[in-house]
């Protein structure tokens, strides 16, 4: 079932939203050549602190994990996809960096990712995060009353795989509200004017996750949670929980 969120319940899920938005722009400020990847980590644990909100990533075990998740971030670099464990790794010049977070406030949830590089950019990492950034606006765009799940879907995969993307298999975006993956799931790659009608009052959390290399394919790291590129070609990942409302798609993860 798709569960629909009152107005008191919106309000709930749009507080949680700013903390992820806050803490997403304090990580990316504090992200640079010879930082770690586990002292970001500690940065955005201490804006749950400041905000007196929940990581949503710490501690969480789904079934097909080895281990509870160890961190309150996701941190991949490069060819890391998603799911990347913050360790003692200390960022390069050039490195491509994808951060996902997820907070709770009052148990309501919200999500999202940001990607971007550290120190000199090559032009082709700058093409890749713009165009996923371009999917998921797309993506959010036809979150509207009358349209469906597939709409969606169809919005992001046009724009990637137009400019020679891959998109991660098996993989995309979630329903979101008291869990943090609720149903539906939502495909980054569908036919549009398939799949359940989108409804006011709806949240979902949508993520283009493109592959530069032009496959799907991944590979999952000894960690059990890492997925990296096939062909280890570089990856992007964007993300934001978005409302639907009667006037259109409202997103929660922004500052104000």
């Amino acid at each position: 079932m798709i569960e629909t969120k009152t107005g008191g319940e919106l309000d709930a899920m749009r507080a949680a939203g700013r903390v992820v938005a806050r803490a997403l722009e304090t990580v990316r400020g504090a992200a640079a050549i010879g930082v770690s990847l586990r002292e970001l980590d500690e940065v955005a644990a201490g804006v749950i602190a400041e905000e007196g909100a929940k990581s949503s990533f710490l501690g969480y075990h789904p079934a097909w994990a080895p281990s509870p998740y160890p961190g309150v971030l996701c941190t991949s670099v490069n060819d890391a996809v998603v799911h990347g464990i913050p360790t003692g790794y200390r960022l390069r010049d050039g490195d491509l960096v994808s951060v996902d977070f997820g907070a709770s406030i009052d148990g309501w949830h919200g999500d999202a990712a940001i990607s971007f590089v550290v120190g000199t950019a090559d032009p082709a990492d700058l093409r890749l995060i713009g165009t996923t950034a371009e999917a998921l606006a797309a993506g959010i765009a036809q979150m509207r009353e009358g349209n469906r799940l597939g709409d969606i879907g169809a919005a992001v995969s046009v724009i990637g795989r137009r400019a020679g993307y891959g998109l991660l298999a098996e993989h995309g975006g979630h329903g979101i509200g008291k869990a943090m993956h609720e149903a539906p799931h939502v495909p980054n790659e569908a036919r549009p004017g398939t799949g359940a009608p989108l409804r006011a009052g709806m949240v979902l959390a949508i993520e283009p996750m493109f592959h530069a290399g032009g496959r799907d394919g991944y590979r999952r790291d000894d960690d059990g949670w890492t997925l990296h590129t096939a062909n280890g070609s570089r990856a992007a990942h964007v993300e934001h929980t978005v409302a639907i409302t009667p006037d259109g798609p409202e997103i929660f993860t922004v500052l104000p």
